[in-house]
């Protein structure tokens, strides 16, 4: 059937609804792991949603890159959702800053009315820190790079750009368990050791999301999918690695920095 509108109204996808009930698998297992020490059920229900998620975005690719479904109008839409999606992450990330400008800015007495608390081994900003925020700034220019290339239609250069990013991306992760094995206060320590693992936690998180992200975007790339013209995949996916970039400055302007 042909419809007179610019629109993709999407076929009937079992991916919603067994990805919903994956995640609760996976909320559940998660819990498991944190009270009973076993990883079976979240290690079956990762490798599951692993699964589904490959899939739902097989369907988007074909939709996308092969029945030309994703008109002008459809990406501009798609573009918008991202934003929405990016702005609802940062205000995520909102909520743990929030948090942590609230007690550096009125100490309670329970921590001894200063900021960090008093015996507190804190990391150098100037070690690990820093060699983070120079690999993190590094991968936004490598992946800034990249879209340029793709946009002049260089598509080794772009190749080569896309897997410098990855790498550094990988490289960040590493150097970030690394840093939280060097230690000298857990998740348990106060509400200076509250704030610091939740946030950072969640921004690695992210960095490895965003880093199977790009990794799609790679096979992508390799099997010409994306022209000048026609690249919202890599858009999206060079978005959220700047996301990650700007919230990374401010951890550590304020949670390393300032607070050293």
């Amino acid at each position: 059937m042909k419809f007179n509108h610019p629109y993709h109204l999407v076929s009937l996808s079992p991916w919603p609804l067994m990805n919903s009930l994956c995640l609760f698998i996976f909320m559940m297992g998660s819990l498991k792991w944190m009270h009973d020490y076993s990883l079976d059920l979240l290690l079956l229900s990762t490798l599951v949603l692993l699964i589904i998620v490959f899939q739902w975005w097989r369907d988007v690719i074909r939709e996308g890159s092969f029945q030309g479904v994703h008109t002008l109008n459809v990406m501009k839409m798609l573009r918008l959702g991202m934003m929405l999606f990016i702005l609802s992450e940062l205000m995520f990330f909102v909520s743990f800053f929030w948090c942590y400008f609230h007690m550096s800015l009125s100490p309670s007495i329970e921590i001894g009315s200063v900021w960090p608390p008093n015996k507190f081994n804190i990391f150098n900003p100037f070690n690990i820190p820093l060699l983070n925020t120079i690999i993190l700034l590094s991968s936004g220019v490598s992946i800034t790079l990249c879209h340029h290339s793709i946009l002049n239609s260089n598509y080794y250069l772009s190749k080569v750009s896309i897997i410098i990013t990855v790498l550094l991306g990988i490289l960040f992760t590493f150097f970030q368990y690394m840093e939280y094995m060097e230690s000298y206060f857990t998740i348990s320590d106060s509400v200076y050791g509250s704030i610091f693992f939740v946030a950072t936690g969640f921004h690695g998180i992210h960095v490895i999301i965003g880093t199977l992200f790009i990794l799609i975007s790679i096979k992508r790339l390799l099997n010409n999918h994306y022209s000048m013209y026609h690249h919202l995949g890599f858009e999206a996916s060079s978005w959220y690695w700047h996301f990650v970039d700007v919230v990374w400055l401010f951890l550590y302007i304020f949670i390393y920095w300032l607070s050293y």
